[in-house]
């Protein structure tokens, strides 16, 4: 047990080791440190299941730091308790090739949870990791034999409860009385540009019990007692969701900026940390000073975390004897292993002129790898009728205290946290946000879908998922003016180059069903890159594998899809629905004695990550007329195309009318391509 003096040397302990990280670097957030110490200090050292020694023990509790601006606090509770982070890491913090960067990254720091910064993604990150733990929970544990139990803490600052995408996660988690997911909310009512009261005045104590949760609050931030009591009542809550409000003070301990925006984004300077210091009793001529009896007993919880870790490795060796089918899955699943065979699954397509949309064939594949991919899990934004996503027969994730009389769902499966299917409601990046924590969590493939052009409500989590790595899968459909009718907003122009846009993202728009079935094998296999799938609403033709190349082309990003073809005079390359187009052309300029080479170019970075031979073999440098096809902005076509190609693109808006009609006026057509592979030819000669 710690003593009153004891526990406030280790506060301030905190306190400074932060402060003066961000005072060394020169840059950095020094006011939610100063202020936040005492709530982290209770949490890490009273409540939270962890094992310094082992960061990625799979039944840790996780610890989300959303104001991920205040990362210094993270990082000197993880060099405090024993993680595998430096005081020379403290030290680097902000400075090139550090394991300390300015907002936390997942990949990057042991202890890490994930990568925060946009403010509100960490709490709604929180949010899938609380599914996914209730999801585990519920499909392994067994009478007798709990193996997954563990909870979510969050540390979050106003900025992340303005932002909306906390918003949509945290209506949910309400919902869905996710009661192991505990929020500490730091009210300090400072914000960067001021004091909060500019322009937030909401009770948000109201508005979290009107989402469901329990709302406490401590009054005073630097109690201790009173923190650690609230945080032990959340605990005890196990059918809601907790909101701890506590009252802190920006900065606190300086003398002249506690309490402002000037200890927000900026370091103290030396005058006003030494006042600080001397404010709180601490030394003033040395940086990075850390007590002896206070490092002790923090790093007690070495020994604390590898106790508890052990206690679980009994529960599980127990498990394992008695359930060995459920412990050898959980295993593979938490290791991130596919099963052997799973390619297998995969359906083929027989060749069909009249052919489906790639968002039915993609339903098609989706379900056979429902059936060996026990792991893979998700759901759409309120669109699964239009989308075709829903894992018919696996259930619909909701909470088992809630009842299902009279609910529409369209799993047709159980009701409860071991359903697969995640009903978002129209949530895009909320939704965005939980699928990446499912990812980093362990044991999920999951994914996330909605209509291309709503990808932009959800482009923050994307993002994310390609900066830490992970193999969260994005599934759009409606990807085109193929869309029709809907009209301008809701047909995708613009985001084919959007997403290409974002470094070490799969963005991938197969042209039949058969190229479909390639895109989710990739995307399945890439489990430390994100892939996103577009996918049309209308009808495409299903090539015929027999006379055009096989659709396993794909996993190269692009190839040619009538390779007999000897000495080409035009190529002409596509994506998506264009391929149709393409392929209707070439019979039209072979009877004018022009000879096409046809270059479906579905996914641009497995493309540019062939060699420069396989490259040249599909777009030899020496046939320079080139035509580009895709119902999209022209952005980034000229890399194909070399000087003289000529594009077939879209660079406005679409129209409100039949899609057959808007691909029409819009210029869509087979004798367009034509047209425009003879000027290219022209153009060349």
């Amino acid at each position: 047990m710690s003593t009153p003096n004891l526990d406030q040397l280790c506060v301030n302990t905190i306190r400074f080791l932060a402060a003066d990280g961000v005072q060394n670097a020169n840059s950095g957030h020094p006011g939610l440190p100063l202020g936040a110490a005492p709530m982290a200090y209770a949490l890490w050292t009273r409540l939270l299941k962890h094992n310094p020694a082992n960061p990625h023990w799979a039944d840790r509790d996780r610890f989300v730091l959303s104001a991920g601006h205040g990362s210094m606090l993270l990082y000197a509770l993880l060099h405090l308790t024993g993680y595998p982070l430096s005081l020379d890491d403290v030290k680097a913090f902000r400075q090139w090739g550090s394991r300390t960067p300015g907002h936390p990254e997942s990949h990057l720091t042991p202890g890490v949870e994930t990568t925060t910064g946009p403010l509100g993604q960490g709490i709604s990150n929180a949010v899938g990791f609380a599914i996914a733990e209730a999801h585990l929970a519920a499909r392994f544990n067994q009478p007798g034999h709990t193996v997954v139990d563990h909870c979510t803490y969050v540390i979050a600052s106003d900025g992340d409860l303005m932002e909306g995408v906390a918003s949509e996660a945290c209506s949910l988690a309400g919902h869905l009385r996710l009661g192991k997911l505990i929020v500490l909310y730091d009210d300090n009512r400072i914000s960067l540009a001021g004091t909060t009261s500019l322009a937030f005045s909401e009770d948000v104590s109201l508005r979290f019990a009107a989402y469901g949760w329990q709302v406490q609050r401590v009054s005073d931030g630097n109690d201790l007692a009173a923190l650690e009591r609230a945080l032990h009542n959340a605990r005890q809550v196990t059918d809601q969701p907790s909101l701890i409000l506590v009252n802190t003070t920006l900065g606190y301990g300086a003398p002249h900026k506690q309490g402002t925006f000037e200890a927000h984004g900026s370091p103290l300077g030396p005058d006003e940390l030494a006042a600080a210091k001397q404010n709180l009793g601490w030394p003033t001529t040395e940086m990075f000073h850390l007590p002896a009896e206070a490092l002790a007993h923090f790093r007690k919880a070495v020994e604390r975390g590898q106790k508890w870790e052990a206690e679980w490795d009994k529960r599980w060796a127990a498990y394992e004897k008695a359930h060995p089918d459920l412990a050898a899955e959980l295993k593979r699943r938490l290791a991130g292993e596919l099963p052997a065979g799973w390619e297998a699954a995969v359906p083929s397509f027989p060749a069909d002129p009249k052919g489906l949309a790639t968002r039915k064939a993609g339903e098609t594949v989706l379900r056979a790898l429902g059936a060996k991919l026990p792991e893979l899990v998700g759901g759409s934004a309120d669109l699964n009728p239009s989308t075709f996503t829903v894992l018919k027969g696996e259930g619909d994730f909701q909470s088992p205290l809630s009842s299902p009389e009279g609910a529409q769902g369209a799993s047709g499966g159980p009701w409860g946290y071991a359903g697969r299917n995640l009903h978002f409601g129209v949530r895009e990046h909320g939704m965005g946000s939980i699928v990446n924590a499912l990812a980093l969590h362990g044991g999920f493939i999951p994914y996330g879908s909605t209509f291309l052009t709503f990808h932009d409500y959800m482009r923050p989590a994307v993002r994310l998922s390609a900066i830490m790595r992970i193999g969260s899968l994005w599934i759009y459909t409606h990807d085109s003016i193929g869309v029709g009718e809907d009209g301008p907003t809701h047909q995708p122009v613009e985001h084919y180059a959007a997403l290409r846009a974002i470094p070490d993202l799969l963005f991938i728009r197969p042209a039949d069903a058969n190229e479909t079935a390639w895109a989710y094998r990739v995307a399945i296999a890439n489990r430390h890159r994100p892939t996103a799938l577009a996918l049309s609403r209308q009808n495409l033709p299903t090539l015929d594998r027999g006379v055009y190349a096989s659709a396993e082309g794909l996993t190269r990003g692009g190839y040619v899809l009538n390779p007999g073809l000897t000495a080409p005079d035009v190529i002409l390359l596509a994506t998506g629905s264009e391929v149709a187009l393409i392929v209707e052309a070439e019979p039209k300029l072979a009877a004018r004695g022009i000879k096409a080479r046809l270059v479906s170019l579905p996914c641009w970075e497995l493309f540019a990550e062939q060699s420069a031979e396989y490259r040249a073999s599909v777009l030899p440098e020496a046939v320079a007329a080139r035509v580009a096809v895709e119902a999209g902005v022209s952005q980034g076509w000229h890399q194909w195309l070399g000087p003289r190609g000529r594009l077939v693109t879209l660079d406005r808006y679409g129209a409100s009318a039949p899609a057959g009609r808007v691909f029409k006026e819009l210029g869509f057509t087979a004798d367009n391509v034509v047209a425009q592979a003879v000027a290219a030819l022209e153009q060349s000669a």
